[in-house]
């Protein structure tokens, strides 16, 4: 009887063959602060979201789970599979991907489909599952940008008319769909992720000094359109005017970091998730952190954080081509820019954006997504000098 060849026929496996062989090794360093970060947030999500879940579904651990089977689960799995598929495959793809996110933010705006949020429609209900399609845009966005660029070359990126003027209209057509959720936090992280990519790939600052003045000036404009923003605003600069309204979830907040001293009350003990401070599993968890655990494990969870930064931009500098190192850049000013957003504004250093924390905030597509670039990371670090 002849043997089942799997590698000779199956497309997975031909697919996941790299084009030229790989014979660094993953970066082990950078993989242990990533899952180091995921698991001290799912232990922290347990208890940060006991009290929300007993209150709407009469079981404690109900978001827990939730968050392991939405989030953990399909995030390994995609983790897994990207970390073994060689990333330059995915440059073809570049016009494919972007079309994709397209799709994918004005999919939310169809009936029946579309889902809102609080005031913001920016959820599909799909076969039962609901779905940030923003999350995912993150990423794919990132690898259109890495194409793009690599496929254009430095000298045509640091031109006026070939790069700075396309980057602003897509950037432009990116914002508006955003906007019209509207989502002003996610608009933050998607422009820092663009920029990002953008500076790496050679564009000159004196052009990207003059898009960011002219994007200050239209976010001021849109501003104005949107009172509840500027009322935000407003209490970020003077937070004890309406402790009871607008000024209610950042002062519940600052309460919550600061009567956890230096060691918390312990874990599990946290006194705001009791109905006090809003989204106690989602923006506001690392105020929940900071009140169970403490000074010390809140400051560790910002060095986690930092050291995240410093590696995967270290790892950028060890990559030879430039595909690899745009995909880099782009994750890890994601994940960093975003996670210091979130804390920046739990400290009141920030205004309030309703950014949640990578890997620790609630949220199953967030999760997911997260560790599905990981994989990416893991794949491209094997190539790394």
């Amino acid at each position: 009887m002849r043997k089942f060849n799997f590698r000779k026929k199956s497309y997975l496996a031909k697919f996941i063959k790299p084009k030229k062989q790989i014979t660094g090794r993953s970066d082990i360093f950078l993989l242990t602060l990533i899952f180091i970060i995921a698991a001290f947030g799912l232990i922290m999500l347990s208890s940060a979201s006991s009290v929300v879940s007993f209150q709407q579904k009469g079981y404690t651990y109900y978001f827990f789970w939730h968050q392991v089977s939405r989030g953990i689960v399909p995030g390994l799995i995609l983790f897994f599979i990207l970390s073994k598929i060689d990333y330059q495959r995915w440059e073809k793809y570049t016009v494919g991907f972007f079309v994709l996110s397209i799709i994918l933010l004005i999919s939310v705006f169809i009936p029946g489909l579309g889902a809102s949020y609080g005031k913001a429609k920016s959820w599909l209900n799909f076969a039962g599952l609901s779905i940030q399609p923003t999350e995912i845009f993150k990423l794919l966005l990132i690898l259109s940008l890495a194409g793009w660029f690599s496929y254009r070359g430095r000298e045509k990126n640091a031109d006026f008319w070939n790069g700075l003027v396309p980057f602003s209209v897509l950037l432009g057509l990116v914002s508006l769909l955003i906007v019209l959720e509207p989502d002003l936090g996610t608009l933050l992280v998607i422009i820092t992720i663009a920029f990002a990519v953008y500076f790496v790939a050679g564009a000159r600052f004196t052009h990207i000094l003059g898009l960011m003045t002219l994007g200050l000036g239209a976010f001021g404009i849109l501003m104005t359109q949107m009172p509840t923003k500027v009322a935000r605003l407003m209490t970020f600069l003077h937070p004890e005017l309406d402790p009871q309204g607008v000024g209610y979830h950042i002062n519940q907040a600052l309460l919550a970091i600061g009567s956890g001293g230096w060691f918390g009350f312990g874990f599990g003990q946290s006194r705001q998730k009791f109905a006090y401070l809003p989204e106690v599993m989602g923006d506001s968890i690392f105020a929940i952190i900071a009140e169970e655990l403490g000074f010390i494990f809140a400051t560790a969870l910002i060095i986690l954080f930092l050291l995240l930064a410093w590696r995967g931009f270290k790892l950028a500098q060890g990559i030879e081509d430039d595909y690899g190192r745009f995909i880099v850049v782009g994750i890890i000013s994601w994940f960093t820019f975003q996670a210091f957003l979130n804390i920046g504004a739990m400290v009141g250093l920030l205004p309030l954006t309703g950014i949640p924390l990578p890997f620790v905030s609630y949220g199953g597509t967030a999760l997911a997504v997260s560790l599905a670039a990981s994989g990416i990371l893991i794949n491209i670090s094997k190539t790394s000098k």
